[in-house]
C-alpha cells in the first residue's frame, strides 16, 4: 500500500508522523471527507462507528476505548481495535486512588479541611486487606500490579479459573462464594452478556458490611436498585453508573462514599499513548500485516 488515507477524530492532540499517510482531521460528522482506510474515534466511541466505517470504506475502525459493547460485529472486511494499551495505566491508577481515599477516608479529610475543621482520627487503612479483584484482563493486571506493595490479601476472580503467571484465578462462581470474607471487592469486569448485572442484590447482600465496593469497569455491570439499597451498608466507590451521567437528585450521590465520574482513563497521558497505538496501526496496514488489538471482525 503506497498511500494510506486515515481519518483522525479532532479529540486527539497529536500529530502523525508515518511517512506516506494523508491524515485528515474529521469528527464522525456529516459526510465522509474522502475514501478513508483507517478510521480513529474520539475517546469516546460513537456507537454508529461501523456505519460510519463502512459508508467511507474503511477497512479499520480504531477505537479510542477499551470497551467496546457499544458496537455490534461488523460487516466482511472491516476490523475493529480496541485502544488497549492506552487506558491500562491510568485506570489502574484511578482504582488505587480510590481505593485508598476510602480505605484512609479522604473523603472526611476534605470535608473537615473545607470547613476549618482539625479532625485527628484512626481510619482502618488498606494494609492486611482482602481484596478481591474481579476481572484480570490488562486493567485489571495493571491493578494486581500495583497493589503488591499495599500488603493485601488479594484473591482474583475472572470467567474461568487458571493459573497464570500471578498464581490463582479462581472463576465467577468460585469468586461468588468468597465475596462474604473480602473487604474489598474491585470490579473491572467487561460488559458482555455474562457480566451485565453481575452487580445485583445477590452479590451485595453476600458482602460483608461496611465492606468497600470499587465498580471501575462498567456501570451497567451493577443494578442501580441494588446499590441504593445497600449504599447504607456497605461502602461503595463507583467510578462508573448506570445511567451517565447520573441525574442531579439521584439517591447514589448521598449514598456513595465517592463518585469519580468516569475519570478512570482521563490522563494527559492518553494521548502520546493513543498516537503510539495508531502510528503502529499505520505502519502495519503499510507493510500488509494484521493489526493489532483486534475485538471485532
Amino acid at each position: 500500500m503506497d498511500t494510506l488515507n486515515v481519518a483522525l477524530h479532532p479529540f486527539w492532540d497529536f500529530d502523525i508522523t508515518v511517512p506516506g499517510v494523508n491524515i485528515i482531521r474529521w469528527d464522525l460528522e456529516g459526510e465522509t471527507p474522502a475514501p478513508l482506510d483507517i478510521i480513529v474515534t474520539g475517546h469516546w466511541t460513537p456507537r454508529n462507528g461501523i456505519d460510519i466505517a463502512d459508508k467511507a470504506g474503511a477497512h479499520l475502525l480504531q477505537i479510542g476505548s477499551i470497551g467496546f459493547d457499544m458496537l455490534p460485529e461488523p460487516p466482511a472486511g472491516i476490523q475493529v481495535a480496541n485502544a488497549k494499551t492506552v487506558h491500562e495505566t491510568a485506570t489502574a491508577e484511578m482504582a488505587l486512588t480510590m481505593l485508598l481515599a476510602v480505605f484512609r477516608e479522604i473523603p472526611r479529610m476534605v470535608r473537615g479541611a473545607d470547613e476549618g475543621r482539625w479532625d485527628c482520627f484512626y481510619s482502618q487503612g488498606l494494609a492486611d486487606q482482602k481484596v478481591m479483584l474481579l476481572g484480570v484482563g490488562g486493567v485489571g493486571d495493571e491493578i494486581a500490579r500495583r497493589l503488591e506493595p499495599f500488603e493485601v490479601e488479594l484473591t482474583r476472580v475472572a470467567s474461568r479459573e487458571r493459573e497464570d503467571a500471578r498464581g490463582h484465578v479462581y472463576s465467577l462462581a468460585q469468586g461468588m462464594e468468597l465475596l462474604g470474607q473480602q473487604d474489598a471487592v474491585i470490579v473491572v469486569l467487561p460488559a458482555n452478556e455474562h457480566t451485565v448485572g453481575v452487580i445485583d442484590d445477590g452479590f451485595l447482600s453476600a458482602m460483608k458490611d461496611n465492606a468497600v465496593l470499587l465498580n471501575i469497569g462498567r456501570g451497567k455491570l451493577a443494578d442501580p436498585q441494588a446499590l441504593v439499597k445497600h449504599s447504607t451498608r456497605l461502602r461503595l466507590a463507583l467510578d462508573v453508573t448506570d445511567p451517565e451521567p447520573l441525574a442531579v437528585d439521584d439517591p447514589l450521590w448521598k449514598g456513595a462514599e465517592l463518585i469519580t465520574s468516569h475519570n478512570g482513563g482521563n490522563t494527559r497521558a492518553l494521548h502520546q499513548r493513543m498516537k503510539n497505538l495508531v502510528e503502529r496501526q499505520i505502519v502495519h496496514a503499510l507493510a500488509g500485516e494484521p493489526f493489532e488489538n483486534i475485538v471485532l471482525g
